[in-house]
């Protein structure tokens, strides 16, 4: 399938900040709306990159059978003036890469606009909170997603995994109901789009599949299923019970069983990839460790908590990048 977009920049509300593999997958999963030549594609989407001026590129999406398929995409420069019509920015940056990524570009957007963070680990949600205090009429929704996608190229990626995509308010200016609609097309071909509230419960869950899959299989070279194997239990288990204490500290109540059960249920699902931390090192990138099991240990540190494995697990991520 082929589609051509109608690259009306002046047209679009909905911009996703980051061009990565994700930003990207979520690019193309607002804009496509059909499966035939035929299929029109929304127009009121724009990525935003790290380029100094506004671009236009041809981007491509393999999808699971194999097919790809073609849209025409503006990438914004973060000076562009047609940010002042964004009133829904998606952020999909690295976690460490949230702030500074998103500090210029505040002042810029409609004066109504909701911001999503949709980044591994937590952390950043606690300096943006800080500093939307500023921008009273902003809003800002947390999220994660079990979706992903492999970059060929700079602007091909491939749709890799399936899963659910978990949203929720955070504070500020709620999402309208028109804007939550338009990301009901997330809610598709077995993808479903779940709203919760709060959402720091889920965003707890996510951190504890995290703190187990990306630090361990970046330290052992493997891939995720691996880690099924006996000679890790007693390791993730110190993982996920030291992350329970810290979360019930922040009022945040967590089965420590559940929370097992899941993270080998996608140890298992996901058995044959290869976590974002272990392509990181292997590629000798800035890790997200700190937003991770350093997260943990942050949070550790306020309550007066021990947290010694993920303490240990942190100092050798940090170790390992460093060569």
């Amino acid at each position: 399938m082929v589609v051509t977009a109608k690259p009306l920049t002046a047209h679009a509300n909905i911009a996703i900040l980051g061009a990565g593999a994700i930003g990207q997958l979520m690019y193309h999963k607002l804009c496509l709306t059909g499966q035939t030549v035929q299929a029109e594609q929304y127009n009121d989407v724009v990525l935003i990159g790290r380029q100094p001026h506004t671009q236009q590129h041809t981007l491509q999406f393999t999808d699971h059978s194999g097919q790809t398929h073609h849209a025409m995409a503006t990438i914004l420069s973060s000076d562009d003036t047609h940010l002042v019509n964004i009133n829904l920015l998606i952020v999909c940056v690295k976690a460490y890469q949230v702030e500074n990524a998103l500090l210029p570009l505040l002042s810029k957007l409609a004066p109504n606009c909701h911001i999503v963070l949709l980044h591994n680990g937590l952390g950043p949600h606690l300096a943006v909170s800080e500093i939307l205090k500023h921008y009273p009429s902003l809003g800002l929704s947390l999220g994660t997603t079990s979706q992903a996608a492999l970059k060929i190229s700079q602007w091909h990626i491939k749709h890799t995994g399936f899963g659910v995509t978990q949203l929720g308010h955070y504070c500020g200016r709620p999402l309208s109901a028109q804007l939550k609609h338009r990301l009901q097309v997330l809610h598709r071909d077995n993808q479903p789009l779940e709203w919760y509230q709060p959402v720091l419960p889920i965003l707890w869950q996510k951190l504890a599949i995290n703190a187990v899959i990306n630090p361990l299989t970046a330290l052992n070279k493997c891939a995720n299923g691996q880690l099924a194997a006996e000679e890790y239990q007693p390791q993730i288990n110190a993982i996920i019970d030291e992350l329970v204490d810290v979360a019930k500290c922040d009022g945040i109540d967590l089965d420590p069983a559940q929370l097992s059960y899941r993270v080998k249920q996608v140890i298992r699902l996901t058995s044959a990839n290869f976590s974002s931390m272990y392509q990181d090192v292997t590629h000798h990138r800035a890790t997200e460790i700190d937003y991770i099991n350093g997260y943990i240990c942050q949070q550790a540190q306020r309550y007066h908590l021990a947290v010694p494995t993920n303490q240990s697990l942190v100092a050798k991520i940090d170790a390992l990048s460093q060569h």
